[in-house]
């Protein structure tokens, strides 16, 4: 008789990983989302005062869509890569290329040139967070991920308060060692980076089942011709016109590409970068569609609002950063009791449609916001618009992850991530087209206002009789403008550029102008109430879901040693145990049915029993 086995030697045996194996893996995993997490709030807490002093306010939007487009696209060649490869070499060139990407940030001398820079870092960010959260995947099972979930929650929590505390400190200092405060912000991530690459080395040794594929390279290539052009006149084309020539041929190649894209990939196969034939399961399909909806709902909603607290209430970057903690705590929150309830119960259908219905409000309360809504009611709001975005984010890749094969979990978890991100990158194009081609208006309507009840008048004659105001040129500048009808439409064009004088200039004066891009924000979270109106629907088609008990690691690993081990044996050995069973009038049956992920834990365990005993 054989003594009992210990856990760790049965965690060894059957690829479970100890919780001591799971924590040593994400210490390294989440010095990489540190990295990305704290880039994301410091860059956008200091965006401001970045395009301020590089003249490009109304440019805001190329930086952060480069950034979002090349990461997003990316990301879904990242996964399949990493799939066939392993995580870890691909793990650690993004970290590389980000760190390369960060450095050449810091000689960015105008906004496109910091376009063109983020572009870069976003190749490396692409692998950053779908690479993270597909060995999370690899190495957990569904129904115990909430007890790591903390440790995860952490780096947000700890990026979300130190990212606009620091960002707020480079941004609002002149120059550091002759160099600009706001470049800073990139050149943190150098040391940053080096940890992360080190603990990553160190620490990130995560057995890999290879998936015997060739690299899907003309669907990279189709896939970056159609979403390019498309992206591209959706943050061009206020400028453009949507019917000018130059916005006609990107959507014909745009729409060109996506189909050579799909003819593409439905002639891979398992091959492709992206399988098609993923889509016929019905929950990764909705999930990937309601991913898209919550994406611009998402980063559509929360890409303005620390403009509105710098603009339209004065904060400095590092007090606007700390503004949105409301949204961070809400989001925060919610995650951390789903995760206990999905780990308990076992069900997380409810969460996903539960939490973009409630984003859905959050937005909505949002659009009732001007320039004169208290901060704290402000804040309020994106408490519950976190909240909701907590109970959808964590459970949609949860459900993806859980719908497909154990051995394609890269490549679910980035295509989830790619069409999550593909939504947020349309969703950042199209609402910042919509706030710079409202707001001209929107500040012409509010200075009409204050013209006709006397109030712009009186903040004109205070202005030009202040000595103090005169030392400032750019706010005298628009002073003067706004007391000669003739040039007002100077002022305007100035302040589109560079919004920083607004908090310069007469209360009376700077309220139209606050007004008007208030007014111009809130059109903005009503458009993404209403998608998230639709996500919320979409999501409504979920089927049933069932969580798998085991990781994807060791159940890709046992499949693999199933289908390599010698077949004249075990048929001998089957038939044997067959005939012994129906002898002992007992039918032990392994046989497993349903959709992928979907196992009966209770009949796995009674035929490995049966076969153990044997």
């Amino acid at each position: 008789m054989t003594a009992p086995k210990t856990a760790s030697a049965r965690a060894g045996e059957d690829g479970e990983l100890t919780h001591r194996q799971i924590l040593v893996i994400l210490a390294g995993l989440m010095s990489a989302m540190f990295l990305a997490s704290l880039d994301q709030t410091i860059v956008s807490t200091a965006i401001r005062t970045i395009a301020d002093d590089l003249q490009g306010l109304d440019a805001q939007a190329w930086v952060t869509t480069a950034y979002l487009m090349t990461s997003t696209i990316s990301t879904p060649l990242y996964g399949k890569l990493s799939d066939i490869y392993g995580r870890k070499p691909f793990f650690i060139i993004g970290i590389v290329i980000f760190v390369f990407g960060s450095l050449l940030c810091t000689l960015a001398d105008s906004m496109y040139t910091l376009a063109v820079y983020r572009g870069i870092q976003g190749l490396g960010a692409g692998a950053l967070m779908s690479l993270a959260l597909a060995i999370i995947g690899d190495i957990i099972p569904p129904r115990d991920r909430a007890k790591y979930q903390g440790y995860m929650l952490a780096v947000f929590a700890s990026s979300s308060v130190i990212g606009p505390v620091v960002g707020g400190f480079f941004a609002g200092v002149d120059s550091i060692l002759g160099i600009d405060g706001w470049r800073w912000i990139f050149l943190l991530n150098v040391p940053i980076g080096a940890l992360a690459l080190t603990m990553v080395v160190l620490t990130l040794n995560v057995k890999n089942v290879r998936v015997d594929h060739r690299v899907d390279w003309a669907g990279a290539a189709t896939i970056v011709v159609g979403l390019v052009p498309l992206l591209l006149v959706a943050e061009q084309g206020r400028t453009w016109g949507w019917g000018s020539p130059a916005a006609l041929a990107c959507y014909f190649i745009g729409l060109a590409g996506i189909g050579l894209f799909l003819i593409v990939e439905a002639r891979a196969g398992d091959e492709a970068l992206i399988p098609l034939r993923l889509f016929r399961d019905r929950t990764f399909a909705i999930v990937t569609a309601g991913g898209v909806i919550v994406g611009m709902a998402m980063f559509g909603g929360m890409m303005t609002l620390p403009l509105y607290m710098q603009i339209v209430h004065g904060a400095d970057p590092m007090e606007s950063g700390l503004m949105m903690l409301p949204l961070v705590a809400g989001m925060m929150g919610a995650s951390i009791v789903t995760g206990q309830l999905i780990s308990r119960t076992g069900r997380i259908r409810e969460f996903p449609i539960i939490g973009t219905a409630i984003t859905a409000l959050g937005l909505f309360l949002l659009w009732t916001i001007d320039a004169d809504t208290s901060l704290a009611l402000v804040m309020f709001f994106m408490l519950i618009m976190g909240i909701g975005l907590g109970n959808c984010m964590q459970p949609l890749t949860l459900i993806v992850q859980n719908a497909v094969s154990p051995r394609e979990i890269g490549v679910a978890t980035a295509s989830a991530t790619f069409f999550r991100q593909l939504g947020g990158t349309i969703g950042v194009a199209v609402f910042l087209s919509i706030l710079f081609s409202r707001v001209g208006g929107s500040i012409t309507e509010e200075l009409g206002k204050a013209t006709a009840d006397g109030s712009l008048a009186r903040g004109i004659q205070d202005g030009l009789s202040d000595p103090a105001l005169r030392q400032d040129p750019q706010a005298f500048g628009i002073v003067e403008a706004l007391a000669d009808p003739a040039t007002g439409a100077g002022a305007l064009e100035s302040i589109t550029k560079d919004s920083s004088v607004i908090n310069r200039l007469p209360a009376l004066i700077a309220h139209p102008f606050e007004q008007g891009f208030a007014l111009s924000m809130s059109e903005i979270y009503l458009v993404a109430g209403l998608i998230a109106v639709v996500a919320t629907v979409v999501l409504a088609f979920l089927p049933p879901i069932v969580l798998r008990t085991g990781s994807a690691q060791a159940e890709a690993a046992r499949e693999a040693a199933a289908a390599a081990a010698p077949t004249g044996t075990d048929v001998e050995a089957a038939e044997a145990a067959t005939t012994h069973d129906h002898t002992d009038g007992a039918d032990v049956s392994t046989t497993v049915t349903g959709e992928p992920g979907q196992e009966d834990p209770a009949t796995t365990t009674r035929a490995t029993s049966a076969e153990t005993g044997r």
